[in-house]
């Protein structure tokens, strides 16, 4: 297992993190699992044997039953393990019980803290951005976290590049702590992280951690082209984390992976999260299953390997179309930086 620095943190983290929206498995966590305490301890093992050192969850999970399970799953050995969880999600009914608001930040971290029954949360993040709250009053919560030593480090998660350099802006005026990561989703099937996403990351030294990077299972390899699903699985217009825009390029793509992992002697899934954790800027890249055979399968991705060209076969079959003003900035590509040359870079001939 490799393990990356956080963005400009000290911060090591290993390539692929252990995901638990299945742990508990209630409400709209269903379709990604129902892990109970049992299932949790043999996951959480499985993953620290491969050498994942980094689990990640949220307060919504479950409505909090996700994090009341890791903390029973890891009991004393806590501290062998980082922890990374989210606020801003609805825990409960009342008009303060979401949101960014010191209020809610406060006493969310506290409930965590205490399902995950723990002194500290390695990793907090805003789970989304909130158009309505002060910056000034989200980041300084969550900058007295930090300095009560509640929280080690902070993020973001699914915010647009305006709303991260805002924040980034906002912290060094105010000399608070800043964001070290983001938590974004990125995969073959969509690759709009690209735009900005990646970008903003590079230039501004932030970690990436990769949700959902084989598209819910869209890219494992058992949805083909004129191959009916498996029974109890998902159409395609079903999916809405992540939408299914052009199924043909899904298809397309999918039939690479095969290919590839065919070559390699591996799963579809093994070779798109490869993928992913070769690109720039990604720091891990986070992976959940419902069953241990998936999840042992998954976490050999962070040993392959592939090849120059089985990159480019890849980025070539799931290649966006430049939107403006890329595109016009293309023409004048002899004064880019490592930034723009990470989604400008392969169309300059």
């Amino acid at each position: 297992m490799e393990y990356r620095q956080l963005g400009k943190s000290g911060l090591r983290v290993s390539t692929v993190t252990l995901g638990t929206m299945g742990f508990g498995g209630t409400g709209w966590a269903t379709p990604v699992g129902q892990i109970d305490i049992e299932g949790a301890r043999r996951q959480i093992t499985l993953a620290r044997d491969a050498g994942v050192n980094l689990i990640d969850t949220a307060d919504v999970y479950s409505a909090g039953l996700s994090e009341e399970i890791i903390g029973q799953a890891l009991g004393k050995n806590r501290d062998e393990v980082l922890l990374a969880t989210k606020v801003r999600g609805a825990m409960g009914e009342g008009p303060n019980d979401a949101g960014l608001s010191r209020h809610h930040i406060l006493r969310a971290a506290e409930a965590s803290l205490r399902r995950l029954r723990t002194d500290h949360i390695d990793l907090y993040q805003v789970h989304e951005w909130d158009g309505q709250t002060p910056l000034d009053e989200t980041l300084s919560a969550l900058d007295s976290l930090v300095q009560s030593g509640k929280v080690r480090y902070i993020g973001a998660s699914n915010n647009t590049a305006w709303q991260l350099m805002k924040a980034l802006w906002t912290s060094d005026r105010n000399g608070t702590s800043t964001y070290v990561s983001q938590q974004i989703y990125y995969s073959l099937q969509a690759r709009e992280a690209e735009n900005e996403l990646v970008p903003i990351s590079i230039d501004q030294g932030l970690g990436i951690l990769v949700w959902s990077p084989i598209a819910g299972g869209l890219l494992s390899g058992k949805y083909r082209r004129g191959v009916e699903a498996p029974a109890g699985s998902r159409h395609l217009t079903e999916w809405s984390e992540p939408p299914v825009h052009d199924e043909d390029k899904l298809y397309n793509t999918i039939e690479t992976l095969i290919a590839i992992g065919s070559e390699h002697g591996v799963s579809a899934a093994r070779v798109a999260l490869a993928y992913i954790i070769g690109k720039p800027a990604v720091t891990s890249v986070i992976v959940g299953a419902r069953t241990e055979t998936q999840l042992a399968d998954n976490l050999e991705a962070a040993n392959l390997i592939l090849s120059a060209d089985e990159v480019k076969k890849l980025d070539d079959v799931s290649a966006q179309h430049l939107l403006y003003p890329y595109w016009h900035q293309l023409g004048a590509s002899d004064r880019l930086s490592p930034a723009d040359l990470s989604l400008l870079g392969r169309h300059i001939r």
